[in-house]
């Protein structure tokens, strides 16, 4: 049975409003395969079709959550209906069958990959205190702009949904340590209950969970409750005390969540405030910790109509130049050291460059380096991002889709018709201080880790 008095001792250690709880978990219960269980986060490998085939034969027809989330390869297919129907009925028949075991208190994710070990905490957010529009100053916020067209797939397969599977990693600004690292540190002196361990597929490394105890957990909680405190954001970011304090940042999965405040929304009104519906499962994680580390969303052009630099050219006037380079590592050099050099005109989160560079990608093994001169946005993205709508909108390419990973970028952009974008990334240090001065950045301006380093659905919550 769950463990209900932990949220008690919660209530009795935290101060309201505090923006979260100790979440109530279904996991797999015992004698599931996790490795055929544990897929990748449903928004990866959105142009790899491919990918998702392999899933598919990996699993067969192993219980997985492949079974339960809709990946967003598949979001334009014409049996979308039909597939959010089969998800929301095979949620249906793993509750009923038995294959998840339920269990509360937060759990402590170690994921490794990449010759890196990263921890992070699961949580539920209190979506009354998280809101993601641009001018957003609530307890949780989005560090991106969220594409509001893109919720309505999202939507649907919620809405009748049984169960929610979280791929959304939260950041907590934790410089001192507090939250995790401490549970992290009994985990390491083996003084927590395993819950689950596997390999995960196709080059995904390697996860454990493990229960933390209730002491811990109202600890963890209180180092939160003091992270949040107006006079700590005041000196942490250098602004005015009284500004309204940011806790959560949400790093990877906006548009999931944004999902869930919009059904919480919609329900509210005839549901009682306790409702499932009002939280959505995430994991917290430290950017300080040093294995987590942040990576560029590049760019990628469908049907392009047009000669693309002329359209940059006419976009930019002489403030564009373009350059061309013999490979596409000769282009990544030169982005990168662009981005590490460039001198900025003015101080602080908020300067811009005096120079933009981006990497450009067409078909037949063609590379250049295009610079933006006083550039209208602090990065690069949002300089950016409104001549792609403008290209797509007016008919100079057909789609644009957001791709994780220079390698993968290069071999998709050089089919035909294509094209891409190669952005940097902005740097993980100041990521959280430009989210409090200027809020959310432009949408897809940054990822967590690459494409094979985002979250594998284990744990899941019940959200009827």
């Amino acid at each position: 049975m769950p463990d209900r008095s932990m949220d008690a001792l919660m209530d009795a250690r935290m101060d309201a409003p505090r923006g979260f709880r100790l979440p109530r978990l279904c996991l797999p219960r015992q004698g599931i395969d996790l490795a055929k269980w544990a897929v990748i986060a449903c928004d990866q490998y959105t142009s790899e079709p491919q990918y998702w085939q392999r899933v598919a034969q990996v699993v067969g027809e192993a219980p997985s959550t492949l079974h339960l989330v809709f990946p967003e390869v598949h979001l334009e297919a014409a049996d979308a209906p039909a597939r959010i129907a089969r998800i929301q009925g095979a949620m249906r028949r793993y509750l009923a069958d038995g294959l998840f075991v339920e269990r509360a208190g937060a759990v402590l994710v170690e994921r490794r990959v990449g010759g890196r070990a990263r921890r992070g905490l699961m949580l539920e957010l209190d979506l009354e205190h998280y809101d993601f529009s641009e001018a957003s100053t609530s307890l949780i916020r989005p560090t991106e702009g969220t594409i509001v067209a893109r919720l309505a797939p999202r939507i649907e397969v919620r809405r009748g949904a049984e169960l929610e599977l979280p791929h959304i990693l939260v950041l907590i600004d934790d410089p001192g340590q507090t939250v995790i690292e401490p549970i992290a540190a009994a985990q390491a002196a083996d003084a927590l209950e395993p819950l689950y361990e596997t390999e995960l597929m196709l080059d995904g490394g390697h996860v454990r969970g493990f229960a933390v105890d209730a002491a811990r957990g109202a600890g963890a909680a209180a180092a939160l409750a003091a992270l949040a405190r107006p006079e700590v954001m005041a000196r942490r970011y250098g602004v005015a005390e009284g500004t309204p304090p940011m806790l959560f940042a949400v790093g990877d999965g906006n548009h999931s969540l944004a999902t869930a405040k919009s059904i919480w929304e919609q329900v509210k009104a005839t549901v009682g405030p306790d409702h499932p519906s009002r939280f959505a499962l995430v994991e917290v994680e430290n950017i300080h910790d040093p294995a987590l580390h942040f990576a560029p969303i590049h760019r990628l052009l469908f049907g392009v109509r047009v000669d693309l630099r002329a359209a940059l050219a006419q976009a930019f006037g002489a403030r564009f130049t373009a350059h061309e380079v013999a490979s596409a590592e000769a282009m990544w050099a030169q982005v990168q050291a662009m981005q590490a050099g460039a001198p900025a005109a003015g101080h602080g989160a908020q300067a811009t460059p005096t120079t933009q560079a981006v990497g450009l990608v067409e078909p037949g093994g063609r590379y250049a380096v295009i610079r933006i001169a006083d550039p209208p946005a602090a990065l690069a993205v949002g300089t950016l991002q409104p001549f792609i709508d403008r290209l797509v909108a007016e008919g100079g390419a057909t789609a644009v889709d957001y791709v994780h990973g220079d390698e993968t970028l290069m071999r998709l952009a050089q089919q035909p018709g294509c094209a891409g974008l190669h952005l940097g990334t902005v740097a993980k240090g100041e990521l959280l201080k430009r989210v409090m001065h200027e809020g959310p950045l432009p949408r897809k301006t940054f990822s967590m880790g690459e494409a094979h380093e985002k979250r594998y659905y284990v744990e899941a919550r019940k959200i009827r």
